[in-house]
């Protein structure tokens, strides 16, 4: 399908629509922070010249040479002036799958919150925004091991399950992004929305050939890389002794004398991993954690828009 116009992306929600990340992550529910965000965003957009757009193109896509014309919705052509087809019942059915490290390295926070509550409630809002949808979502959390996996479902109960297994804190003694996504390609027959949460300061050899592995499979991919302002900044001033959150391994550092070095390494390897991305046409996105989680939403979104793929459902 080829990308829809840019009248319909769904515009950034009003400054005053955003919740401020630090009162959202002051919730202690993270049920409560994933329905304020996605209220949020929803308000966010009702008050947007584009009303209506970029709710009602999620069930269709653009016509094309072939498809049969008694098909065409004759409104929405006088809205946007373009020919639109409303998409079938089996092509409206998303399949997501979201993968999200829990790993003891996203225990860390500079801001009076974790990188792992972060990524929960990414996780928690994509789940219930895609949920409101109809849509079926599914998760695999995991540290140095799997810890819980549910398949993807649309049914009564099921997201509050999700909830439940997001909400268990950050553990283990290592990060392991391997296991997992081979662990979902064994298990995931069918074409899905695959969702991978993590922090990424892993090793990036083993990641790009499981990550082949999925697009391989016909799985669509997005990353969402959480980091803390401090590890994208390195704005630390005194020295002081850092400590390897997954080894323990202790080393005093200069911030002054180690800053350069620093965000070169840090530079080099987020090069890489947006290079692994774009090879294999997997959607990438880099976030603090002090960014509103609306925000986060409505570029997912836009991103999928510009991709042509907003909502693919239907997996076959």
């Amino acid at each position: 399908m080829s990308a829809l116009p840019a009248s319909v992306l769904p515009p950034a929600p009003p400054p005053a629509s955003r919740i401020d990340t630090a009162a959202l992550m002051s919730i202690r529910s993270l049920e409560l922070r994933a329905r304020a965000v996605v209220e949020g965003f929803w308000s966010g957009l009702h008050r947007s010249p584009y009303h209506g757009f970029s709710v009602e193109f999620t069930e269709y896509r653009q016509y094309t040479p072939g498809d049969d014309p008694r098909h065409l919705d004759w409104r929405v052509y006088a809205r946007s002036d373009r020919y639109y087809i409303k998409k079938f019942e089996d092509e409206t059915n998303l399949r997501c799958h979201l993968i999200v490290d829990q790993s003891h390295s996203m225990a860390y926070g500079t801001t009076g919150w974790t990188k792992a509550a972060y990524a929960a409630t990414l996780a928690a809002t994509l789940a219930r925004f895609l949920h409101l949808q109809g849509d079926a979502v599914g998760l695999l959390s995991f540290d140095a091991a799997l810890r819980d996996y549910l398949p993807a479902k649309q049914r009564h109960g099921h997201l509050r399950q999700i909830i439940i297994a997001l909400d268990k804190p950050a553990g283990g003694t290592a990060t392991d992004l391997i296991k997992p996504l081979q662990r979902i390609t064994e298990i995931v027959r069918k074409r899905a929305l695959m969702v991978v949460i993590s922090d990424f300061l892993t090793s990036l050899e083993e990641l790009e050939r499981h990550l082949l592995s999925l697009t391989a499979s016909g799985h669509e991919v997005v990353l969402f890389q959480i980091l803390d302002l401090a590890e994208l900044t390195f704005n630390f001033t005194a020295p002081a002794i850092f400590e390897d959150a997954e080894t323990g391994r202790t080393l005093f550092v200069d911030p002054a004398a180690a800053r350069s070095g620093y965000l070169e390494r840090f530079t080099a390897h987020q090069t890489a991993l947006g290079e692994i991305c774009r090879k294999l046409g997997i959607g990438w996105h880099t976030v603090s954690t002090v960014t509103p989680l609306e925000t986060v939403l409505t570029e997912f979104l836009h991103d999928r828009l510009q991709r042509g793929r907003l909502v693919r459902k239907g997996a076959r």
